[in-house]
């Protein structure tokens, strides 16, 4: 049985492979979260009174505190997903993307670090430091038919996915420069339950329901490789338990679809699942296309053929199902989107201010 530190556990992806662990293996959680605004314990709710499960409200900026945490709990391995990861906040705030992003995660590396080399052999032959990343770090693919590999070069667009391949790169570097048992997986983009409603499927849900505006940017032609939350929680876990050291692991959903193509799925299952409000004819008279943001990739698509082959890995759902689990879930849970909506966001656009 392995004790597993999470960084950014309450968060949308962190939150998922938290009840995975608790939920599908004998193994514990350490979950360490800033609890900033997109952070929410309630996502935690069905396995918090787990004896296998903590929680420690910290930053990984602060030094001294990941370092007590580290004493107090010896984890077996960490699995580092706490990031600011919005594109259009890291476009008009970029600072807090910096601090996070990079300066957090050479935090976590030194502390990890220092704790690792004070193992004994057995303890310190099992460590491993899983390293959470986004497709982003690749930049735009500009063929139609091309799909992100292992060995595809960096090509960041964003302050955002400029501030995820630099903490790819110190991952790396301290792997290759002082041993630490590091892994790095890039997925693509994840959806679900329990997403906080400033990414595009929350919002247009929540949006269509109210008789909001559903804005898409531009022509909404850009195409994104979706990705179910749940199935990424299990292939983050197979690579921290049974990854190579030293890895790279691309995890895709096999689900290329355009933007406006999502918008206009979400709008037939609100129509076949909800009521129509707002004296609509159609959920799809909500959309409204809406200045692009700068520096927009137009396409991202994963080749995960290399976890199936070494893993046994794939995704179970297709976008059909698992978008229909989720609008479902949505459905079911307009509560918890109240009480998340409490805070400082409440579904306006962000990063536009230029």
């Amino acid at each position: 049985m392995l004790k597993i530190l999470i960084t950014g556990g309450a968060g949308f992806i962190g939150s998922a492979v938290i009840r995975h662990v608790i939920s599908h293996t004998a193994d514990s959680v350490v979950n360490v979260d800033k609890l900033t605004y997109a952070g929410n314990l309630e996502s935690l709710a069905e396995v918090s009174g787990s004896d296998r499960y903590a929680f420690e409200q910290v930053d990984i900026c602060n030094r001294g505190e990941l370092e007590r945490v580290f004493a107090a709990h010896a984890p077996d391995a960490v699995m580092h997903l706490a990031a600011e990861s919005h594109v259009d906040r890291s476009i008009d705030g970029p600072a807090a993307f910096i601090e996070t992003n990079i300066l957090g995660t050479y935090t976590l590396l030194e502390v990890a670090r220092h704790y690792w080399q004070g193992l004994d052999a057995e303890k310190k032959g099992r460590f491993r430091f899983h390293h959470i990343s986004t497709d982003e770090v690749y930049g735009d693919l500009h063929g139609k038919e091309d799909l992100f590999t292992e060995q595809t070069p960096y090509a960041p667009s964003s302050p955002y996915s400029a501030s995820k391949a630099s903490s790819d790169h110190l991952v790396r570097a301290w792997q290759r420069t002082y041993g630490l048992p590091t892994l790095v997986t890039n997925c693509s983009n994840n959806y679900g339950p329990y997403h906080f409603p400033e990414k595009l499927i929350p919002l247009m849900i929540l949006n269509a329901l109210e008789g909001n505006p559903l804005p898409v940017y531009g022509k909404g032609d850009q195409v994104r490789d979706w990705l179910f939350v749940e199935d990424h929680a299990r292939a983050l876990y197979k690579v921290v338990t049974e990854g190579a050291v030293g890895e790279t692991y691309n995890i895709g959903g096999h689900n290329e679809k355009q933007n406006i193509a999502v918008v206009q799925a979400i709008c037939a299952l609100l129509e076949e699942l909800a009521p129509k409000s707002q004296g609509l004819k159609h959920f799809t008279d909500l959309i409204r296309f809406v200045k692009d943001r700068p520096g927009h990739d137009l396409r991202y698509a994963i080749d995960a053929s290399k976890i199936k082959a070494d893993l046994g890995w794939e995704p179970q759902e297709s976008f059909e199902s698992g978008i229909r689990k989720t609008v479902q879930w949505y459905l079911a849970n307009l509560d918890w989107c109240r009480r998340v909506q409490d805070g400082s966001y409440q579904r306006e656009r962000l990063g536009v201010a230029l």
